[in-house]
């Protein structure tokens, strides 16, 4: 079991729906193969535990399961809240965060400046310019000067914008990542804790993409997009591929 823990990550005996099948996993856990792993990789001693109980969270926040652990012999509850992540391409992306600039601006107090030029990259303000695309700007499109104040009030923020859009913040931040394969056949998950996840997608340089959006190590910043043309296609989001916890 010390290489199931140190891995994290094993073959599911059953399929993964939706993050109601991982709660209702736990709540068998007696039963359940899966869920008894995930237990033994967060650290616990099976015969040890009195009663699991796994709640699903609703949207708006990090969790999205979260799993009470009674231990009989110290006379303790345990909160385990867990991020899901349910993949089908092992080389797809997925969101991992999405607000207007008016949210992301009350989170994270930039001034103005910051404020006007996420605006005209999410395209909420159109450009003054002509651009590739004429409802919004690319950042390879914005001067160098306002290159160089956007990514310095990033790298200066770095940690907090890494933690809200991974982590979170109470009463549910995420303690943990599962991500599952919901795909018929060879379906695996890798459970592994929230630090070791923001440690990984954060290892990287903070550089403009080809395509004129941005990378804060390994996770991508950009212009919501699609929606018909809806508004909401102005918000920005942060998107990750959960399937590289696969193999660390």
């Amino acid at each position: 079991m010390t290489d199931l823990v140190k891995r994290g990550s094993e073959t599911a005996k059953n399929g993964f729906k939706n993050e109601k099948d991982i709660s209702n996993k736990f709540n068998l856990w007696k039963q359940d193969k899966d869920a008894q792993k995930w237990l033994n990789v967060m650290g616990y001693t099976l015969k040890n535990i009195d009663k699991v109980k796994a709640i699903t969270i609703g949207t708006g926040h990090k969790t999205d399961v979260q799993v009470l652990v009674y231990i009989e012999t110290k006379d303790k509850v345990d909160v385990q809240n867990i991020s899901i992540k349910l993949v089908s391409n092992l080389k797809g992306f997925n969101q991992i965060d999405k607000r207007w600039i008016k949210k992301y601006k009350e989170l994270w107090n930039f001034n103005s400046k910051i404020e006007q030029l996420l605006k005209h990259f999410t395209g909420e303000i159109k450009p003054k310019i002509i651009t590739r695309d004429k409802r919004r700007m690319f950042l390879d499109e914005f001067t160098s000067n306002d290159q160089n104040s956007l990514i310095e009030w990033i790298e200066k923020n770095r940690l907090l914008i890494v933690s809200d859009t991974l982590k979170g913040r109470e009463p549910y931040s995420a303690s943990w990542m599962l991500v599952a394969q919901k795909i018929q056949d060879n379906q695996k998950w890798v459970l592994k804790p929230i630090n070791v996840v923001m440690n990984h997608f954060n290892d990287g340089c903070i550089e403009i993409t080809p395509r004129g959006s941005l990378k804060i190590g390994r996770i991508t910043m950009q212009r919501k997009g699609g929606d018909g043309g809806r508004p909401s296609a102005n918000m920005l989001q942060f998107k990750i591929n959960p399937a590289e916890l696969f193999e660390l």
